[in-house]
């Protein structure tokens, strides 16, 4: 973890999780209300955001809601433990985990664990799935060029499949990069009907 938002209102709650946090070796950014965390948020990223509801501008469950759709961070909502069942009703199918307030420091630690693998996790997945849709546009591209070797060629789809795996063999580049040449060659062939 190397970046963590607390967002407070409290100068006291922004010293204690400052404390609290010390032992993550992180970079702590504190922010005293909800309409300066939205603009932080747009150009800063986090790993980790701490909201210790209620703020000057708002109760910040809207906020905590918010992030978990903007952000891949992790999110805990400090509430008054006589709220914190009902809060987190509300934002639980968000990800975010409501912490009642007064802290337990070993509760807090715990939290702050879970939420931390949970946000990488998150991170892994995205990845992962961004990696898979690069795949599946590469598929995409090669099939579109042995359709063009096909049509123009009159390849066999083995032969047109075989064409590109020993051109982009032969020539040290992706089989996409292939196919991106043979599109852009076939391209201008098109009919106009």
């Amino acid at each position: 973890m190397e970046r963590i938002l607390v967002v407070s209102s409290a100068e006291n709650s922004q010293v204690l999780c400052r404390e609290l946090l010390s032992s993550f070796q992180a970079q702590v950014v504190n922010i005293g209300d909800g309409s300066e965390a939205r603009r932080t948020i747009l150009t800063q990223s986090f790993d980790l955001i701490i909201i210790n509801a209620p703020l000057k501008d708002e109760f910040g469950h809207e906020l905590a809601a918010m992030f978990s759709q903007k952000t891949t961070a992790g999110i805990i909502l400090l509430v008054k433990s006589e709220l914190s069942d009902q809060i987190a009703e509300r934002v639980e199918d968000y990800g975010v985990v409501c912490v009642p307030k007064p802290i337990s420091k070993a509760f807090f630690y715990q939290a702050v664990k879970i939420v931390s693998a949970t946000s990488k996790r998150l991170v892994d997945l995205q990845n992962e799935n961004i990696r898979l849709q690069h795949k599946i546009e590469d598929m995409r591209m090669i099939d579109r060029a042995k359709y063009a070797l096909i049509k123009y060629l009159n390849f066999s789809e083995p032969q047109a499949h075989r064409y590109i795996e020993k051109h982009a063999m032969d020539m040290r580049i992706s089989k996409r990069e292939v196919a991106e040449n043979i599109i852009k060659t076939y391209d201008t062939w098109r009919d106009p009907s």
